[in-house]
């Protein structure tokens, strides 16, 4: 199974080595990874380019956002699943990938997700916010619920039939996409219980009140169109079930060497989906 991972980057160069050695350094060799850059004017292309013979495809022009972007890596793609690694992330261990075709192959799921954890942009070591996921009910969608987007693989043979990112949702997009697909189109998922990806803290809808509250209006349009009842209620819920998260005790529990070993290691637990 042909795995394809799509990079999109603008001015990235501070953290994108280290996302391309965490693909290079999955023991899961079968992946394509597609880098769409925005036009980056610091050091991202020289990134790029020393590491050119590791990477499937890349590109470098200008773009309408992201999720524009994320498009046109989707539309490069030619493998039988995708995901998005963000140019600041790292996946979480070398078998993430792996764990998450063996899912896709023991379940014959169309879609897949798992745990993440939020860490500081210079020690990914330090966690600052835990996300686990759940096992996958489509009712939780009426209730805030959303997989983390960063750990979210579907098989392309779906965004064919079903659409690509709506970029005018801007931050949203990421969660409309997922809602579309798990609850409007009632697309197979399945949780596999394993940390996948380490993402760096600063977010673009997180930034302050302001933001917040524009990306909460663009998640109720998202939730209205894909037909989540009572909406403006949802949309209110979201982000508050999220604040689990932030509980201290993850971070405390994972932080030292023996414990984040255990944690970090898939465990590879499928759990039939709820539809």
């Amino acid at each position: 199974m042909k795995v394809s991972i799509i990079t999109v980057t603008l001015n990235s160069e501070k953290y994108l080595s280290d996302c391309i050695n965490s693909v290079l350094g999955q023991n899961y060799k079968n992946i394509e990874h597609i880098i769409v850059d925005g036009k980056s004017t610091d050091g991202t292309l020289d990134i790029i380019l020393e590491n050119a013979e590791h990477i499937s495809y890349w590109i470098s022009e200008t773009d309408r956002g992201m999720y524009d972007a994320i498009n046109k890596g989707l539309q490069l793609a030619t493998g039988d699943i995708v995901g998005i690694l963000n140019s600041d992330d790292i996946f979480a261990s070398a078998d993430a990938v792996r764990s998450i075709v063996d899912c896709f192959e023991n379940s014959a799921t169309d879609s897949v997700y798992g745990n993440l954890v939020y860490v500081e942009p210079e020690n990914t070591q330090k966690i600052t916010r835990y996300w686990k996921g759940n096992p996958y009910k489509r009712s939780r969608f009426r209730y805030g619920w959303m997989p983390a987007h960063p750990t979210f693989y579907i098989r392309r043979s779906l965004i064919e039939q079903y659409g690509l990112y709506e970029s005018h949702y801007f931050t949203a997009a990421d969660y409309e996409f997922m809602a579309r697909y798990l609850f409007r189109y009632k697309v197979s998922s399945e949780y596999v219980d394993a940390m996948l990806v380490k993402m760096r803290t600063g977010g673009i809808s997180n930034g302050n009140l302001k933001s917040r509250l524009r990306a909460n209006r663009r998640d109720y349009l998202a939730m209205k169109k894909n037909k989540i009842p009572f909406s403006f209620l949802v949309s209110i819920m979201k982000p508050l079930i999220k604040l689990p998260q932030f509980n201290s005790h993850y971070a405390k529990q994972y932080e030292t060497d023996n414990a984040e070993e255990a944690f970090f290691k898939p465990t590879l637990t499928y759990l039939s989906a709820d539809r």
